[in-house]
């Protein structure tokens, strides 16, 4: 041994850490922090977005009943039931004028982060960059780095009440060695709903720079006000060029289950199963025939759910506006996105770890959404899929709080 080598070190720590260094910016999230810090003070948690009551009735007995006939006890199809693929092709017919074939463009998903997760390893090369509106859902940026790929954030900025979408800036982030575009439309976390003069530039931006797009739209059915949801596949050039991923988890309030699934073209669902089958192989064979049925549920549910969730939705908008907050308004998803400046606040990291023992509720900070943390700052997001009690018990502790 020469006086430069290291000694011996059986665990191998000294050599190099133990994480990777796609994943070293990355650590537990924010959503176990902040869920801990709920449950060791005894906190309303407005910060997971999960709802607080469970789905319909009839499609939990629809699981117990697969579960009790030996339906999906075992490993379920790779690509997921015959009978979840038909009636997500059925959904998206009759909803959108969207026509797929359930063999060979459909692939059910261990919940929408796998499907993420899937497409993005199957899709993106080592050094590929993609366009992502941020803030965005923390686990994109954890996936385009396990893929090899690089992120280039596009930032939605505050305008007249909502989160807007500079098309200019988009075109200015798009290179030659851009490969795809990651859209999330309803957003999460800001609320937003893509309008369709954002829809068609984004459409023609991909067509134009021969780009696919990973569009993840799991609220789907929570949009409101004058709020429409269309999907990008819908426009023109899009339908073979887009994966759409969705979930059954927010639209039918049973997020345990992991239930998700991507559509698109032949070549593009092939290329996510092929990274898909190496994660999870199979998941939720039982809770995949529930889905079925909750997809082929009548028009009224999915109505009812949208009106139930914007009365909710409007009693915690108007609590936290009493609160003294700046209520940026939400045309999609089942959170609220506030400016505490209002309140004298500027941190919204400190101001998150400070507000359950302060007020006695949980919320996240937006700006782990960011890559540029310093726009994301003064925003802090609630969930408001719980009870109606609980969002007004809420609204009560934060008004007693802040308000003078």
């Amino acid at each position: 041994m020469t006086s430069s080598a290291r000694p011996a070190d059986p665990a191998g720590t000294a050599a190099r850490p133990p994480l990777n260094r796609r994943l070293a910016e990355f650590g537990t999230t924010i959503f176990a922090e902040m869920s801990a810090l709920a449950q060791r003070t005894g906190s309303i948690n407005l910060g997971q977005g999960f709802p607080d009551t469970d789905g319909p009735e009839e499609i939990r007995e629809a699981a117990v009943r697969a579960l009790r006939d030996g339906r999906g006890n075992q490993y379920p199809p790779g690509p997921g039931v015959p009978e979840l693929r038909a009636a997500v092709t059925a959904h998206q017919l009759r909803r959108y004028g969207l026509t797929f074939d359930p063999d060979t463009e459909v692939l059910v998903t261990a919940g929408a982060t796998e499907a993420i997760a899937a497409a993005l390893l199957g899709l993106l090369e080592p050094g590929d960059e993609v366009v992502a509106l941020e803030p965005y859902y923390d686990s994109y940026a954890a996936c385009i780095a396990m893929a090899g790929g690089r992120r280039v954030p596009v930032t939605l900025r505050p305008h007249e009440g909502r989160f807007r979408l500079d098309l200019d800036e988009l075109r200015a982030a798009v290179t030659d060695r851009t490969r795809l575009l990651l859209i999330n439309t309803p957003h999460n976390p800001t609320g937003t709903v893509l309008t369709r003069t954002e829809l068609t530039a984004i459409a023609e931006l991909a067509v134009e720079r021969d780009l696919l797009v990973v569009t993840d739209e799991v609220y789907e059915h929570l949009v409101f006000d004058e709020a429409e949801h269309l999907p990008l596949a819908t426009f023109p050039g899009m339908r073979d060029r887009t994966v759409t991923i969705g979930s059954a988890g927010k639209t039918f309030s049973f997020t345990g289950w992991k239930v998700g699934w991507v559509t698109g073209a032949p070549v593009l669902v092939s290329a996510v199963r092929s990274a898909k089958q190496y994660l999870t192989y199979v998941a939720s064979g039982p809770f995949q025939y529930a889905v079925a049925e909750a997809l082929a549920l009548p028009d009224s549910y999915f109505e009812g759910f949208r009106a139930d969730m914007l009365t909710k939705r409007n009693v915690l908008a108007t609590g936290l506006a009493d609160a003294g907050f700046d209520v940026f308004r939400t045309a999609g998803t089942y959170f609220i996105t506030t400016d505490i400046r209002s309140l004298g606040e500027t941190d919204g990291f400190a101001f998150c770890r400070a507000l359950p023992e302060r007020a006695g509720v949980v919320a996240i900070p937006n700006a782990v959404f960011y890559d540029h943390r310093e726009a994301g700052a003064p925003f802090v997001r609630f969930a408001f899929c719980k009870r109606t009690e609980m969002l007004a018990d809420a609204t009560e502790r934060l008004r007693k709080a802040f308000a003078c």
